[in-house]
């Protein structure tokens, strides 16, 4: 049992130890059947606080020979398959966190030789017969063993991209970082001693210099998260679960933290909602991870069109993006996409596979977003704030001509001639023009379904300031009028979805008049019965 080479199971304890433990081991049914197949390299990426390492912990108490973890696992998840013996314990496990490493190997030109040095030390201490003094490359220690016992290895590597992060303008360190990489995982020679290889990160696989090195293994990533998605945080049954352990609302937990979309499931942060479980505090627990100042720089790139992503989908709105030339570095950014498909990686974004769409995923990052912004003081920013702040208190005031004025304003200065008459952009318009309301809102729920319909906009506000702020029912129609929507609202019965809310309503119609290019706006309050 080592640092390095075949770790204990005491890390993965710790975390069965704590307050709030999710079962995760599901995991070990997929990388049990990737073993010694063309599935055995995997590279899973995933944000701060999505825990990378607790899964790391994880397959290391499984798998190592350093432990025996029989009574870890038996009443977990993977103790009801059938391979779950077949591999527990089974494999000597070379792990090292490369974050880690920089600090212990006295800084990051020397982390390649003191993994290399560390890791053949401990693997001499269990092969003295097979790894003379004279090898020198971890490449020919694992293959010698191999050749001589037929053993074969599981290589996990933590925080595996730091240094293509963090050292981008240091091309040695690039180089000798890129080379020991090709030299433990590529080519036919590693397939004889890797059993699996299971790297995490923050970034997928850097195209052009480390894609030559690394393009055998399969990814998984917040772009396409694969069969791995039910492990990526935690799931909406799962946290639906804790709520009910703690007793917190499910909806307000809803509301404040989730928004990743990963195939088919709905993902949480596991940090906010650890946090708000055990504080009982719905507050924006992101910032506790460190992160916040790496994505200033990025929201503050003057790329054309940059300015107005941010705005719309801070205001609720989705924005397309191209996610195919992002190069997956911190460094290599050409346009506004890029800069997207970042911050989608570093968990600020969700996006939406199908759809190519970006989105602020909850309040959570929406608070942490807008306060990143602010530190530059954008001039956009400030300028749609202030308008949209006057659109508000109109619209509380009821003031129906001073509405339809604003929103008119905004859609002229906003959308494009080519997109101006289009029925899209009436609708990112809308939320942009109420971007003020998500201090006391939250995100506007779009197509609530109501039972006879569907209502284009509901804005729910904060539980804070349900006294003092309506809900807001909102239907836009196009070349039609203000009357009809209006109609539309009291029968189809669209309030009837707010029952359960006990503050008041206001039910706001807008039509827009194609060839005049003008805006009209009705309002009412809706009287409960």
């Amino acid at each position: 049992m080592g640092i390095f080479v075949n770790s204990d199971n005491s890390a993965f304890q710790t975390m069965l130890n704590s307050k709030i433990y999710v079962d995760k081991t599901g995991l070990l049914n997929y990388t049990n059947e990737a073993i010694d197949t063309d599935a055995a390299f995997i590279c899973n990426s995933r944000p701060r606080r999505f825990g990378k390492s607790t899964t790391v912990d994880m397959l290391i108490a499984y798998y190592s020979k350093g432990c025996d973890s029989e009574t870890i696992f038996e009443n977990l998840e993977i103790g009801k398959s059938g391979t779950f013996k077949e591999y527990l314990n089974k494999f000597d496990v070379i792990h090292f966190d490369v974050q880690w490493c920089i600090e212990a190997a006295g800084g990051s030109e020397r982390v390649v030789s003191f993994i290399t040095k560390s890791v053949i030390d401990e693997l001499r201490e269990l092969y003295p017969e097979e790894l003379p003094e004279k090898v020198q490359s971890l490449t020919d220690a694992l293959s010698r063993i191999n050749a001589v016992l037929k053993k074969k290895f599981i290589v996990i590597v933590d925080e595996w991209d730091v240094l293509i992060r963090d050292e981008s303008a240091n091309q040695k360190v690039q180089e000798e970082y890129i080379n020991f990489l090709r030299g433990i995982f590529k080519g036919n020679v590693p397939k004889r001693y890797i059993a699996l290889a299971y790297l995490t990160g923050i970034l997928p696989i850097k195209k052009l210099r480390t894609q030559s090195a690394l393009n055998n293994f399969d990814e998984f990533t917040m772009l396409d998260a694969g069969d791995l998605a039910p492990y990526i945080g935690f799931t909406e049954d799962e946290v639906e679960g804790l709520c009910k352990r703690y007793n917190r609302d499910f909806n307000e937990v809803k509301r404040w933290y989730n928004g990743y979309l990963l195939e088919n499931h709905q993902v949480y942060n596991p940090k906010a909602v650890v946090g708000v479980m055990t504080k009982g505090k719905f507050k924006s627990y992101w910032s506790e991870t460190g992160t916040f100042e790496s994505i200033v720089p990025l929201i503050n790139m003057d790329f054309d069109g940059l300015k107005n992503a941010m705005i719309e989908m801070l205001s609720g709105s989705v924005v397309e993006v191209d996610i195919s030339s992002f190069q997956n570095d911190m460094v290599s950014f050409s346009n506004k996409d890029d800069v997207l498909t970042c911050l989608i990686h570093l968990g600020y974004l969700g996006y939406d596979q199908n759809c190519k769409m970006a989105f602020v995923p909850n309040e959570e990052i929406r608070q942490e977003l807008t306060a990143a912004i602010r530190r530059k003081e954008w001039d956009e920013m400030i300028d749609f704030q202030r308008k949209s702040l006057e659109m508000l208190d109109a619209t509380l005031e009821m003031d129906a001509e001073v509405v339809a004025s604003g929103i008119e304003n905004i859609h002229d200065q906003y959308v494009s001639t080519i997109q101006y008459n289009d029925e899209n952009s009436l609708s990112s318009v809308l939320t942009i023009a109420y971007l003020s309301s998500m201090r006391y809102y939250f995100k506007p729920i779009r197509e609530l379904p109501t039972g006879k319909g569907f209502a284009d906009f509901v804005y729910i506000p904060k539980i804070e300031y349900t006294g003092e702020y309506p809900a807001l029912v909102v239907e836009l129609k196009w070349n039609k009028s203000t009357v009809s929507a209006i109609q539309q609202i009291k029968e189809r019965e669209y309030p009837k979805a707010l029952l359960q809310y006990i503050g008041n309503i206001i039910l706001v119609a807008i039509n827009y008049d194609k060839k005049t290019k003008k805006h009209q706006c009705i309002m009412e309050r809706f009287e409960k019965r």
